[in-house]
């Protein structure tokens, strides 16, 4: 572990941060038990699936689901921004408040116009929390480890899934002469976020970000401390990297001085790092996991199942990404990220290309046999999603930009995630009342195709620090870190070390100017 953890105040940090991955994960996926609790019908004056009048219902689920994914397009946006100004950590913070007021809010909504609302806040919420955690953790890790660090979201989403579904099957069996069945799970996603607002003021700044903000000193002290191990504990390969963000960052500046606010469509190689991660991302929710996650009570319910018995289903599906994402986040770094998409969008295919199979042959029949097989190719589904694509995704788009527009190309990103989510998730209950199986058909040819795109253009960045990527997408290294060539060990030598010890005198030059 040595490899993957420099550290223990370096896993300390990426996973205490991760308790806003939870949040947001549970945000999200709290409105999948939500539906199946009897009293959420009854409190918000909704007709329960199964009566006349659910078709009004499924709409109004479908805004509860539309109004969540905008307000999180809302938060990307503003990260895009504010994530450079005032820092990734203070970026994550205010995510967590605008959480905990939204989460409030839902809990205590009495009517479907109060709780699009209550959707609506915790929704930037989510959005600013969701774009800046990946990023931070990609910032403050070594480039040896940064798959399993920054895969630490991916893990702590899937706890945030597996909490809203064992929450929301437990809170099932609560009286229905109160409304806590429904009321006590919107609550909860209060709770992460409450403990990692707490804690958070001794998290670090991001080391890139405080170069980007001229305080050297500070950066290299942050970055010494979250990278010195038992092998290099004056940590030497903290300098080495140092020098090479500080000369890559030198270079950019000559280059283009200041960032604009569109800075990441403004050239050839920001302009393809941009359609590669909105285009991932917003593929990636045609797969089907959302239609899954928010919806599997919907798809039990209809492949016969009734009760407490498709809450429980659902509960175990999710559980399921756990141990998936941990797999990820332990082997994303030898496998590499190319292979695991390809893998992961393959498996994901061939799962739905069986799925709509069986539905269409068997849904509405009394054939245990078929509506099984029907199951099992749901949950066949979650290995290849939870142990290829789930966390992959996030790291990939963390990766792939130059420190001074990460923030604005995250957020691309991110954007093309809850983009592709107000699709999928407005259309799903709808689609799933009205053309039940033939909804699948939908979700086979878009992972076919990004399979597709991404074994022909995706470039792999296992390995490299964040800086040595930019070469994969045609721009210019000023130092290699990754397969360093002699004249880049040799300016290493030179310059590196001198450079770290004349930090403070010119930091000190620079606050008196």
């Amino acid at each position: 572990m040595g490899k993957l953890v420099p550290n223990a105040f370096n896993l300390l940090v990426v996973i205490y941060v991760a308790f806003g991955s939870t949040a947001c994960s549970y945000g999200l996926a709290v409105i999948g038990s939500t539906i199946g609790q009897p009293t959420f019908y009854t409190s918000l004056n909704m007709d329960p699936p199964g009566t006349p009048g659910y078709s009004e219902s499924a709409n109004l689920i479908s805004a509860y689901n539309g109004v969540n994914a905008a307000g999180a397009i809302i938060g990307a946006a503003f990260v895009a921004w504010y994530a450079n100004w005032a820092g990734r950590k203070r970026s994550i913070q205010l995510g967590a408040l605008i959480q905990i007021v939204g989460g409030a809010l839902s809990a205590g909504s009495i009517s479907p116009a109060m709780f699009i609302v209550a959707r609506l806040i915790t929704g930037i919420g989510i959005g600013l929390s969701i774009t800046s955690i990946p990023m931070y953790q990609s910032e403050v890790s070594t480039p040896q480890s940064r798959g399993f660090m920054t895969c630490m979201h991916g893990i702590m989403f899937a706890v945030g899934y597996s909490l809203a579904a064992c929450i929301g099957f437990g809170t099932f069996f609560a009286s229905t002469a109160t409304s806590f069945g429904f009321r006590f799970p919107l609550a909860f996603q209060i709770v992460p976020c409450l403990f990692l607002v707490i804690g958070s003021p001794w998290l670090p700044f991001s080391p890139r970000w405080l170069l980007q903000q001229n305080r050297p000193k500070e950066a290299l002290e942050t970055l010494v401390r979250l990278h010195k191990s038992k092998e290099d504990p004056d940590g030497k390969e903290a300098h080495r990297e140092f020098f090479q963000m500080k000369k890559q960052l030198e270079l950019e500046r000559s280059i283009k001085a200041d960032v604009g606010n569109f800075e990441v469509f403004r050239t050839p190689s920001n302009r393809k790092r941009a359609l590669f991660a909105f285009g991932l991302l917003f593929g990636n929710m045609f797969t089907g996991v959302l239609v899954i996650t928010n919806y599997g009570v919907l798809l039990y319910e209809e492949v016969g199942l009734s009760n407490y018995e498709p809450l429980l289903l659902s509960a175990i599906w999710v559980l399921l990404t756990f141990p998936c994402n941990v797999f990820t986040a332990l082997f994303v770094d030898k496998i590499g990220r190319r292979k695991l998409l390809i893998f992961g969008l393959a498996g994901c295919t061939i799962s739905n290309i069986f799925e709509c199979a069986l539905l269409s042959r068997y849904l509405g029949t009394d054939n245990k046999a078929g509506l099984d097989a029907a199951i099992f190719f749901i949950f066949f589904f979650v290995l290849f999603w939870a142990s290829a694509i789930d966390a992959t995704q996030y790291l990939y788009i963390a990766e792939i930009f130059p420190s001074p527009i990460r923030s604005q190309g995250t957020a691309v990103g991110i954007s093309g995630l809850f983009c592709g989510t107000i699709v999928v998730l407005v259309a799903g209950p709808i689609a799933l009342n009205t053309i039940a199986w033939k909804f699948y058909l939908v979700l086979i040819i878009p992972p076919a195709i990004e399979c597709v795109c991404v074994y022909l253009y995706f470039p792999e960045t296992k390995q490299r620090s964040l800086e040595d990527i930019s070469e994969a997408f045609g721009d210019k290294v000023a130092v290699h870190y990754y397969r360093a060539t002699l004249e880049d060990e040799k300016a290493y030598e030179q310059d590196g070390m001198a450079g770290t010890k004349d930090i403070g005198a010119k930091e000190h030059i620079e606050d008196s100017a």
